[in-house]
């Protein structure tokens, strides 16, 4: 029994922390599975690999620089959209190891959503901090969130039944927290489309015409008069 709370907590632990920073959590569990920390499970002793966490570390470095620049996160996370949610849903899978195909199917399905909620959290809120002009609150949450990855992983592998209460209180959170995230993001999309209708909408003026040469009153157009010698 002990055994399958570990796994399940292994499992879900990954796919929660892949939605948040996959490079970190690939990276943090080869290394702790290279040095003899944990033991792996067959199917994720890939991570450990030296090739995978070169490019777990590399790619870390990319998204450490890119997660604390506003703009410029967020585009990054809408392209991560596409690799930390089946990523998530695949390492969650391999976590189970060869119990059965439909354990392995439950645990994509299940993995692939839980890294599906973090993934959408992280990116709707940095939407939402992005509207504030300096850029420490980035800084702060990404190393927040760094940090939270590193914990979450720690606890999984050595509290897995305390990580599980947890996820399940984190999921419950979510549930409630992602309909008021969503409107807040719509209400700043709505306010910058208006910005942009407004530019589109108001035109720069025309720049005025030339001021016409002042008039002289004692100017008369036509040929000149001779003097009247009568």
């Amino acid at each position: 029994m002990e055994d399958i709370v570990n796994i399940i907590a292994l499992s879900m632990g990954i796919a929660w922390a892949s939605g948040i920073n996959l490079y970190a959590a690939v990276f943090v569990l080869g290394y702790l599975n290279l040095t003899g920390h944990i033991v792996l499970p067959p199917g994720l002793e890939v991570l450990s690999d030296p090739l995978v966490l070169t490019a777990a570390a590399f790619m870390y470095c990319v998204e450490f620089f890119a997660d604390k620049t506003p703009g410029v996160d967020t585009g990054w996370d809408t392209i991560h959209t596409f690799i930390r949610i089946p990523a998530g849903a695949i390492l969650a899978a391999q976590a189970i190891g060869d119990v059965s195909p439909a354990a392995q199917l439950a645990a994509f399905l299940i993995g692939g959503s839980v890294a599906t909620m973090t993934h959408l959290t992280k990116a709707g809120s940095r939407v939402l901090i992005n509207t504030s002009p300096e850029p420490f609150s980035n800084w702060g949450a990404s190393v927040s969130e760094d940090l939270l990855v590193i914990g979450g992983l720690w606890t999984a592998l050595n509290y897995p039944l305390l990580f599980l209460a947890a996820l399940a209180l984190f999921i419950l959170i979510l549930i409630w927290v992602l309909p008021k995230l969503w409107r807040a993001i719509k209400r700043v999309l709505a306010f910058l489309g208006r910005l942009l209708e407004g530019d589109h909408a108001n035109p720069p003026a025309a720049s005025p015409p030339p001021p016409l040469p002042p008039t002289n009153p004692n100017h008369h157009s036509g040929p000149p008069r001779l003097p009247n010698r009568s």
